[in-house]
């Protein structure tokens, strides 16, 4: 013997979020935030902290007469060596003129001896012709490493980038925590907007 019964109650009809685009939009600002944060942090440290605890410099590079190793607008590394460690081939950052500010750096191509004194012969790699030779005094470091680019950045922050990037880091970083509190805060009121819905179709 077959029998039905009835059910009575309310059934919640199938609606749509009006909420989700917003979360989707704001799950990407997140997202975006946090990879911008993640490259000023990179920039922070390779163009400051790095070079401060080798207890290098860094500079930017002006001129193409390093190309295609170096080129116009990035940032170089440059670390103090001792004249009698550097080898042919070497990347060096020199005074021309000893005791000038003005510094080239171009590669070591050749190291003779005269009158009991090291000299070294540099060349940028885009240049035809070797520079005139240069005592190991007048060489103020190594290069150690090259960011891309970097350069025109650091020469528009000019003596106030640590303190710049610092505030546009700590900026990031605010945005990013608000960003992720607004994102939680929207996931709960959703799962209880999901837990109402469901106390409505029980009873």
């Amino acid at each position: 013997m077959s029998g039905s019964a009835d059910v009575t109650g309310e059934v919640a009809e199938p609606r749509s979020d009006p909420e989700r685009p917003d979360s989707v939009w704001r799950g990407i600002g997140t997202v975006f935030t946090w990879v911008l944060l993640a490259v000023v942090i990179a920039a922070l440290a390779a163009s400051v902290v790095v070079p401060r605890v080798i207890g290098g410099v860094s500079l930017t590079v002006l001129t193409g007469s390093m190309r295609p190793t170096i080129q116009p607008g990035d940032l170089i590394v440059v670390k103090p060596v001792a004249f009698d460690e550097v080898q042919i081939g070497d990347i060096v950052t020199f005074q021309p003129i000893s005791d000038d500010p003005t510094v080239i750096t171009h590669r070591v191509v050749a190291k003779t001896f005269t009158s009991g004194e090291t000299m070294f012969v540099t060349r940028g790699d885009a240049n035809g012709t070797d520079d005139e030779p240069i005592t190991g005094e007048q060489i103020r470091g190594r290069h150690i490493y090259t960011v891309p680019k970097l350069g025109f950045v650091a020469q528009v922050l000019g003596g106030n980038r640590t303190e710049l990037v610092l505030i546009v880091g700590g900026g990031l970083v605010v945005v990013s925590l608000g960003a992720f509190i607004a994102a939680g805060i929207d996931r709960r009121k959703r799962r209880r907007g999901a837990a109402d819905s469901t106390d409505k179709v029980a009873s």
